[in-house]
């Protein structure tokens, strides 16, 4: 079979509609404007509103993974019933702007990670990245590997060529307009998803294969959770709500948002957002587990395993006429763009500021330029982005890489973050053991996906399935929270009271009881305004980074 000739059309108009929007957004920044502001680029110049912030806190977490992963749980990996990302995520925005959001905005903060140099030093703030990093990077290579296999499957079209492309266009139109492309594209996107997603339901409803999805024939769907799993699912729940707090994709929106009444009401929306698109992506999962396939041209009698992630454009394809089938990929194209160009974003913000920033500083002394920021930034979405199109044509288990490291997001930065927002007396210290005590107990509980074996082998352990019952994962993270808590105090117990001299302290996180306090490096970070240029409330600040690692 040739390349489908009439989807090969609808996809270049697609893309081309994308990248017209991203490159109209990209003025608002200047290209070639040579007084190029931090703020501008990463943060949009903090002006973001309601409408344009609501589609694109939405798209947080509403891209070509959760639309894809929620049809597969339904259809296949256990049915509605463990379909809790997005009930999980949409509680995680709802929680980040209730109690983390007011706290990031006083401070002027643009980073996730501004905290953690703040608080931390830039040791620590070095480590964090990694896990912020990778996670970024293995999902956007997750949501490429899918939508090449998406084209693959639908128009035959060769995966590499699908996955340059389209990482191609979402890094071109993010290097030129930073958090204004990525928002303004989102509207688009999202808007192409809803509709070419609901199109698609009551097509592939009313299609001769398959039978009703009500509740006289929901067993296939609905799913059930047994006691044996109970556990396990709690800690997932509590691994999407507490860990989908500290991503940077999620921060760089509540950031931008023009002031702190709308980042919170961002938040609240999105959360609502996540369980409207959520919707029909289940209904077509129903629809899959209710489907003779037999009786379609698929040619086999039910969904190979090998095909599991591919059931939403199996859908599409095989229970939809053409016309639909090719709108529908379109809303998957949307899907995976919109996430692809904020984890891009989100991470190249992240080196630009919080690694060449402290870099830089460490051998010149000094701040380095906003103008040098944005242009290690951009340089750093190229380097990202073909780090993720290697990854996702070369390694064939990159979404278990990626769910790994989300579980090191959950075990090692939540703590992190809720410490330095929460606890006045936390310190490097802490900062350090927990970061490897929760990284050390999340390992030791295995991973069956990529053949890590189990090595602690918690109660509940099933030998016969390799399988980890217990919540492992949170309670690793349980015990990054409090050895942090517990080393920052008695740390600074014993520093503070004299019980060990200032010189054992090589973090330099008690310089300030010496008479001899060594100089520091003032960075001082923007203030939000309005778009008239009026202050918005936050207090200034400069924020002070020891010199000491």
């Amino acid at each position: 079979m040739g390349v489908h000739v009439p989807g090969l059309i609808s996809i270049i108009v697609f893309y081309l509609l994308i990248l017209a929007i991203g490159l109209w957004a990209s003025r608002k920044t200047g290209f070639r404007n040579k007084n190029l502001k931090i703020d501008d680029v990463m943060l949009a110049n903090r002006s973001i509103g309601v409408f344009v912030g609501c589609f694109t806190m939405t798209a947080t977490w509403v891209g070509g993974g959760y639309i894809n992963g929620t049809t597969e749980v339904v259809a296949v990996n256990g049915g509605l019933v463990w379909c809790q990302a997005p009930i999980g995520y949409a509680l995680s925005l709802v929680i980040g702007g209730i109690f983390f959001v007011d706290k990031m905005r006083d401070c002027g903060f643009t980073t996730m990670l501004d905290p953690f140099h703040w608080k931390f030093g830039d040791l620590m703030n070095c480590l964090l990245y990694i896990p912020a990093l990778t996670g970024d990077v293995f999902w956007s290579a997750a949501i490429l590997a899918a939508l090449g296999a998406t084209l693959k499957v639908i128009m035959d079209l060769n995966l590499e060529t699908a996955i340059i492309i389209s990482a191609a266009i979402a890094c071109f139109y993010t290097i030129l307009g930073g958090l204004y492309s990525v928002a303004y594209t989102d509207v688009i996107q999202l808007i192409c998803m809803f509709i070419g997603l609901w199109l698609c339901v009551p097509f592939s409803m009313t299609h001769d294969a398959v039978s009703s999805i009500t509740r006289n024939n929901s067993e296939p769907w609905l799913g059930e959770l047994t006691s044996d799993y109970a556990a396990n699912y709690i800690d997932y729940g509590l691994l999407l709500m507490f860990g989908g707090i500290p991503w940077q994709v999620y921060w760089q929106r509540a950031l931008s948002a023009r002031s702190l009444g709308v980042a919170q009401g961002l938040s609240l929306l999105g959360a609502v957002g996540c369980i409207i698109m959520a919707a029909p992506a289940v209904l077509m999962g129903a629809v899959a587990a209710s489907a003779d396939w037999n009786a379609t041209s698929y040619g086999y009698d039910e969904i190979r395993e090998e095909d599991h992630t591919l059931i939403l454009p199996l859908v599409m394809r095989y229970l939809c006429p053409e016309a639909v089938t090719f709108i529908g990929l379109g809303a998957v194209s949307a899907a995976v763009m919109s996430s692809t160009d904020s984890s891009v974003l989100s991470s190249s913000c992240m080196f630009s500021r919080n690694v060449y920033g402290v870099i830089y500083a460490r051998i010149f002394r000094k701040k380095p330029s906003e103008v040098s920021q944005v242009w290690v930034m951009r340089g750093a979405q190229l380097v990202i982005t073909g780090l993720a199109c290697v990854m996702a044509i070369q390694v064939d288990s990159i979404y278990d890489l990626w769910l790994l490291c989300s579980d090191f997001v959950y075990v090692i930065l939540f703590p992190q973050l809720v410490c330095v927002m929460y606890l006045k007396k936390s310190n490097s210290y802490g900062s350090f053991v927990a970061f490897a005590l929760g990284l050390f107990f999340r390992l030791m509980g295995g991973d069956n996906a990529l053949g890590i074996p189990a090595v602690i082998k918690y109660p509940w352990f099933s030998e016969a399935d390799d399988i980890q019952y217990f919540p492992f994962r949170t309670l690793s993270m349980i015990i990054s929270l409090v050895s942090l808590i517990f080393v920052s105090y008695v740390t600074d117990f014993l520093f503070t009271s004299r019980t060990l001299p200032l010189f054992l302290d090589f973090y330099g996180c008690f310089t300030h009881l010496s008479k001899d306090a060594p100089s520091t490096i003032k960075y001082e970070l923007p203030l939000p305004t309005t778009k008239n240029g009026n202050d918005s409330g936050v207090t200034k600040r400069h924020i002070e980074s020891n010199t000491k690692l």
